[in-house]
């Protein structure tokens, strides 16, 4: 975790998924294709793609899930909206993440072990992360614990927005994929990652204890 995951969660990088609500695999194939094209030089993203469009079947709704950074998430989301409004899509998507992610999780066994700052077991990160969705407007926010390691030894955060294609939701979709993965990388600012310090100047990140 601290050697591959966390310099992605320093990025805002960490998993986006989402799902047909209209039942129809086509709507994620047309969607992979959005990405794609959203983001041309992303290699893994492409080959990622690629291969789950191959070898992962879909269960239920027809879903995907890749990993996109701050800023992506954002772009991808209103593109999504943007096809569901143009009729491009037979209905909503419901755009959402895993709990582990860059700024919803306190885990001191996984995601958060071996912090810089000492602060593994602190979890205001994931209950401001829920706060923050809920008052941005996403359509469904949970806060729950145990994932991945147990009842007990972790606290997270979920969201869940959904791309009905009207303006109100582009506006929603624009501030929760934006605050969503800006508090991951302000979590690892404030634990002292030069990483995550720089991707935040470098993408206008506003971080108040930042200096």
């Amino acid at each position: 975790m601290p050697a591959y995951i966390r310099p992605l969660f320093c990025e805002g990088k960490g998993p986006f998924r989402w799902a047909a609500l209209s039942g129809d695999p086509e709507d994620i194939y047309r969607t992979d294709e959005k990405v794609l094209e959203l983001f041309p030089d992303d290699r893994k993203l492409e080959r990622w793609i690629k291969m789950a469009r191959e070898k992962v079947h879909f269960q239920g709704l027809p879903s995907r899930i890749c990993w996109l950074g701050y800023g992506e998430r954002e772009k991808f989301g209103v593109a999504i909206n943007e096809m569901v409004r143009k009729g491009e899509l037979k209905a909503p998507i419901v755009i959402g993440r895993d709990h582990l992610d860059c700024g919803s999780v306190a885990s001191p066994n996984r995601e958060t072990e071996g912090m810089k700052d000492g602060s593994d077991a602190i979890a205001d990160w994931p209950i401001l992360n829920a706060l923050i969705n809920a008052v941005n407007g996403a359509s469904w926010v949970s806060v729950h614990h145990g994932g991945g390691v147990g009842i007990g030894y972790s606290i997270h955060a979920g969201m869940v927005v959904v791309a009905d294609g009207t303006p109100e939701m582009e506006e929603r979709l624009r501030r929760v994929l934006t605050s969503d993965p800006g508090t991951g990388i302000a979590r690892h600012v404030d634990a002292g990652y030069e990483k995550a310090i720089r991707i935040a100047k470098e993408r206008g990140v506003k971080i108040p204890m930042m200096k």
